[in-house]
C-alpha cells in the first residue's frame, strides 16, 4: 500500500507566490493547501493534520510569527514543522521566528533550491523517529532536575534546523550536546564534522575551516549537514568576518576551483567564555554573534547534577572497561559518597579521568573511596570565579595543590595547578602522568615490564596508559 502523500500548509496573500510554491511542491509529490489570512489557517490547522507549514510574514490579518505561535501551541500528537518566508535581508523577523519555533525560513524572492532543500528536511522532520523521544547517551542520563531540562531542551531544538550556540564549561559535554540534536534532527544521515578552533594555531584555522589547493576544508565536509565550532570565540577577526560573509551568502568557494558551492549547513557553535560578554568588548563581531546565536542552550555542571552521579559512575565503569575480559568494576558506597562530594571543575571528563586512574591502578573489582585520586580542594573553573561562590573550603585555581599518590618507590609528583601552563585539570594530571612514565621507561631503557615494576603496576595497566598518552610508538 502507498504512503500517504504529504500535505503542506501554504499560508501567503500573494496569487503568484502561491502558485510558485505549489508547483515546486507538486513536483516533489506535495499537496498543497492555500490560506491567505491568519485566521484562515488557524481554521485549516484545526480541521487537518499537516505535515509541515511555510508562512509569509505579511499577512491581511497579522503576521507569520502568529501562525509559528499557533503550531508550537498544538498538541504533541499534532506537532509539525513551520518555516518562514521573510523579506529579503529582513534578518531580524526571522532569528524572531526561529526563537519562537519555526524550523527554518526562505527569503523572497523565493530561491527553488533553496526551498526544495527547506521541503526535504521538513518532511523528514515529520518522520516519527524524530517527533518522539530520543535515547540520550550515557553521560546524558539521570534524573536530576538540571539534566531532564537539558534532554527536553535538546528535543525540542533537534527539530529546528536554526544556529545554536552551546555554553557550558570544561569537560561538561558542549560537544556531546551537539552530537545529540544532529543525530536527533533531520540532517541525522549527514556528515557531524567538529572544528575544535582554540586548539588550532591562528593562521591554520582558515584551511582549515575552509580548505586549500590540497584540502577541501571542514565546511565542505559538513555541508548538507551539521558542522560544530567548538570555542568559536577563537576565531580571528578576519575569519570571522569571512564566516559571517559565508553564512549571509550561503555560498562559498571550491578551494581548489574556485567555484561557488551552495551551503547547505546547519552551524552550532559551543564556548566556556560568555559569547555576550565577547562581543561587548570587541573581541566577537556582534553581528556573527546574533548569527550564530539564534538558540543558546546551557550545558549544567556536574556539581549541579550529583543525584546522578551513581548512574554516571556505573555507566563510565562499564564503557572503560569495555575491552577488557573481567567483570565491569563497581563503586562502593564510600566512593560514590566521595564522588558526590566533590564538585568536578572538570566536570564529567573529570569524573571519567578519575575513575580511568582508579581502574587502571586497581587490583580488586571493587572501587573503594581510597582508590579515588581525587583533588584535596575543590576549585571552580577559572572562567567562573569572578562571580561564583567557592564551594566549602575551595581555593582560587591557582592556589590548587594536589596531593598525589606515590608511584612504586617515588617520592610522587605533586604540583601546582596554574591555569597559564594548563587549560584543565586533565591536562595537568595527564602531565604528571606521563612525567612519571616516560622517566621509567628513561631509568629501565624502555623495558617495559621492568618499568611497570619500578612504578608498581601491571604490565597491561602500563600498556594502557601508554596507549591513552600516545607514548606506545616512540
Amino acid at each position: 500500500m502507498p504512503d500517504r502523500q504529504p500535505i503542506a500548509l501554504v499560508v501567503d496573500d500573494e496569487p503568484d507566490i502561491c502558485n510558485l510554491i505549489s508547483m515546486t511542491l507538486q513536483r516533489m509529490n506535495v499537496r498543497a493547501d492555500i490560506a491567505m489570512s491568519v485566521a484562515e489557517a488557524r481554521r485549516r490547522l484545526a480541521e487537518k493534520q499537516y505535515h509541515f507549514c511555510l508562512t509569509d510574514m505579511r499577512l491581511p490579518d497579522g503576521d507569520g510569527l502568529q501562525i509559528v505561535e499557533t503550531i508550537q501551541d498544538l498538541p504533541a500528537d499534532r506537532a509539525l514543522p513551520v518555516a518562514v518566508i521573510t523579506a529579503h535581508g529582513n534578518m531580524d523577523s526571522a532569528i524572531t521566528a526561529l526563537k519562537l519555533g519555526a524550523f527554518d525560513f526562505v527569503s523572497k524572492p523565493v530561491n527553488l533550491e533553496r526551498l526544495r532543500s527547506l521541503v526535504q528536511l521538513a518532511l523528514r522532520l515529520t518522520e516519527g523517529r524524530f517527533l518522539e523521544s530520543q535515547e540520550f547517551p550515557a553521560l546524558f542520563q539521570g534524573q536530576s532536575e538540571a539534566i531532564q531540562t537539558l534532554r527536553a531542551q535538546i528535543e525540542k531544538i533537534a527539530r529546528s534546523d536554526a544556529p545554536v550556540h552551546i555554553t557550558g564549561e570544561p569537560g561538561s559535554g558542549k560537544e556531546l550536546a551537539a552530537r545529540c540534536i544532529h543525530e536527533q534532527g533531520p540532517r541525522s544521515n549527514r556528515a557531524f564534522i567538529t572544528l575544535h578552533c582554540e586548539s588550532i594555531a591562528a593562521e591554520q584555522l582558515e584551511r582549515h575551516l575552509f580548505g586549500d589547493e590540497y584540502d577541501r576544508g571542514q565546511l565542505h565536509a559538513a555541508n548538507g549537514g551539521t558542522l560544530y565550532l567548538d570555542e568559536v570565540n577563537a576565531l580571528p577577526q578576519e575569519l570571522q568576518t569571512k564566516l559571517l560573509n559565508t553564512l549571509q551568502e550561503e555560498s562559498f568557494s571550491n578551494s581548489a576551483t574556485g567555484e561557488k558551492i551552495k551551503l547547505d549547513i546547519r552551524i552550532i557553535t559551543g564556548s566556556r567564555k560568555r559569547l555576550a560578554d565577547e562581543a561587548r568588548r570587541g573581541a566577537f563581531r556582534s553581528d556573527l554573534y546574533y548569527r550564530l546565536n539564534v538558540i543558546e542552550l546551557a550545558i549544567p555542571p556536574l556539581r549541579q547534577r550529583q543525584e546522578d552521579i551513581p548512574l554516571l559512575t556505573r555507566n563510565l565503569l562499564r564503557r572503560i572497561s569495555a575491552e577488557s575480559r573481567g567483570a565491569t568494576p563497581k563503586a562502593s558506597q564510600d566512593a560514590i559518597q566521595a564522588l558526590q562530594a566533590y564538585p568536578f571543575p572538570g566536570n564529567l571528563r573529570e569524573l571519567e579521568n578519575i575513575l580511568e586512574r582508579a581502574v587502571t591502578l586497581g587490583e580488586s573489582s571493587t572501587l573503594y573511596a581510597s582508590d579515588l585520586i581525587i583533588p584535596a580542594a575543590s576549585p571552580i573553573p577559572g572562567d567562573q570565579i569572578g562571580d561564583s561562590v567557592l564551594p566549602g573550603n575551595a581555593k582560587p585555581i591557582s592556589d590548587v595543590v594536589l596531593q598525589l599518590p606515590a608511584y612504586g618507590h617515588q617520592t610522587g609528583y605533586p604540583g601546582q595547578f596554574a591555569t597559564s601552563e594548563f587549560e584543565t585539570l586533565d591536562d595537568f594530571l595527564q602531565s604528571i602522568e606521563r612525567e612519571a612514565i616516560e622517566s621509567a621507561l628513561n631509568e629501565t631503557g624502555w623495558n617495559r615490564t621492568a618499568a611497570a615494576e619500578k612504578l608498581g603496576i601491571s604490565f597491561r595497566s602500563l600498556r594502557y596508559r601508554l596507549k591513552k598518552l600516545g607514548l606506545e610508538s616512540e
